[in-house]
């Protein structure tokens, strides 16, 4: 029996997710800054975007009771792991924050989850880190739709170090954020499997506001609402971009790969956890 004191308790909300990065003060290297927004994410490819809890490395809270074609979801925390998955790459092993696996098919959706709280400088490290895992997993999976989701502290000119700003007293980004969003908006946008590897079939960039009373919250002010890397736009092309490759364009398989529709009544919709989400369940009412 699963010991309830080791149970590990997912952020399932956005707000809940962004307000524990915003707040964090431990160490980066342990990557428990940007951990519960691996919890958001898988939580919302599955009562979103229709795919099976079991399909998901790290596993949500999720526990699915099937009836024929009728599709009931339960919350159970014991069901969760924060396990990532291992791809083998057309370069190298790598491990992938989150990825979607379908039986009998191999990774299908994969979406890397990173975090700056500082040191603007390094964002050119990053933008080589960020080419080289999409290239390595693209040459061995073409088909694979790939999510790249960046969180950055919109820390203030005044309230930190001068390396750590990231926007001025007037609320401007500094230069080497705007140039950053360039090369990340020239990486997205990836539709077919001969387009080129190094792009990325959705990205998303967002500043998280750092002062009271908006911690937690995506800053409004950058990036624009029309550039190709809201935030608002990522979900949705993942969707996209995986019912045009796995059904629309591979009708046989369809019975497998089709995203599932869950119950309305499912109990997990019910359990607090699952209040106040950001995004529309994806249901059969």
């Amino acid at each position: 029996m699963s010991d309830p004191d080791n149970v590990h308790t997912p952020k399932l909300t956005r707000k809940g997710a962004f307000t524990h990065f915003a707040q964090f003060e431990g160490r980066t290297q342990s990557q428990q800054h940007i951990r519960p927004l691996h919890d958001y994410v898988t939580c919302r490819l599955v009562l979103e975007g229709g795919f099976h809890p079991d399909e998901l490395s790290p596993r949500p809270p999720l526990r699915v009771a099937q009836a024929g074609h009728r599709y009931t979801l339960h919350y159970d925390p014991h069901a969760s792991s924060t396990t990532e998955a291992t791809i083998l790459g057309g370069l190298k092993t790598k491990d992938v924050d989150i990825v979607a696996n379908k039986e009998g098919i191999g990774p299908v959706l994969a979406v890397s989850c990173k975090g700056m709280t500082g040191a603007v400088r390094n964002l050119t490290n990053r933008l080589e880190e960020t080419i080289g895992e999409c290239t390595n997993i693209h040459i061995a999976y073409p088909t694979l739709v790939f999510g790249y989701l960046f969180l950055i502290r919109a820390n203030q000119e005044g309230g930190v170090g001068r390396t750590d700003v990231v926007v001025d007293r007037n609320g401007t980004p500094v230069e080497g954020l705007i140039r950053f969003h360039q090369a990340l908006s020239a990486m997205t946008g990836r539709l077919g499997l001969r387009n080129d590897a190094s792009r990325y079939e959705a990205i998303a960039m967002a500043l998280i506001e750092m002062a009271p009373p908006r911690v937690g919250e995506i800053s409004s002010a950058f990036p624009a609402a029309d550039s190709p890397i809201h935030f608002d736009h990522f979900f949705r092309t993942l969707y996209q971009r995986y019912d045009e490759r796995y059904v629309v364009s591979a009708p046989l398989l369809a019975k497998r790969t089709r995203r599932l529709v869950w119950s309305s009544d499912s109990p997990a919709f019910q359990d607090r956890p699952f209040l106040g989400l950001d995004y529309v369940l994806r249901t059969d009412s």
